[in-house]
């Protein structure tokens, strides 16, 4: 299956989700020339939006990815229910989605929108981490890839503040 994040980022937008993107496919449509293979999302956990979230999962087909299930299995249907992980890994028709409640070194959703910048990718409005947020996570992280993106997407940050 292709990943096509832009179709997750439509059911997001069609069900009303407030959700900001983060990980490597934030620091992309920051600039970055790191390429992903997944969407990772910090929705907010108020319950009307889990629902809207649960919503917007189920119109893209999303279950539960693990290595041993690649193909996935069924998500419950509860938006109660995707609070009470901090992380879910998800395949869904249009690829990977990684839902993160709590990134390494943030507070959430509501830390990370305050910075927030949102960008129009085909007509969707994309609310992105900063750059400064997304480095952020990645050294709180400590995982072998994120170590790596770090040079570029400090020398990237730099590069943009220097624009103004």
């Amino acid at each position: 299956m292709a990943f096509d994040p832009i179709a997750v980022f439509r059911a997001l937008a069609d069900h009303d989700v407030a959700y900001v993107a983060i990980g490597g496919l934030a620091a992309t449509l920051h600039g970055s020339p790191l390429t992903t293979g997944d969407l990772d999302i910090c929705p907010a956990a108020d319950p009307a939006n889990l629902e809207r979230l649960d919503a917007a999962l189920a119109s893209i087909d999303a279950r539960i990815w693990s290595d041993r299930e690649p193909d996935g299995v069924p998500l419950p249907s509860d938006g109660v229910l995707l609070a009470q992980a901090k992380v879910w890994n998800l395949i869904t028709a249009h690829g990977r989605v990684d839902l993160s409640f709590e990134p390494s070194g943030t507070r959430g959703y509501r830390d990370l929108i305050r910075d927030a910048v949102t960008f129009d990718v085909e007509g969707v409005h994309v609310p992105a981490a900063s750059l400064a947020d997304v480095i952020r996570s990645k050294e709180a992280a400590g995982r072998e890839r994120d170590r790596a993106a770090l040079p570029t997407l400090r020398r990237l940050l730099e590069r943009l503040e220097d624009e103004g």
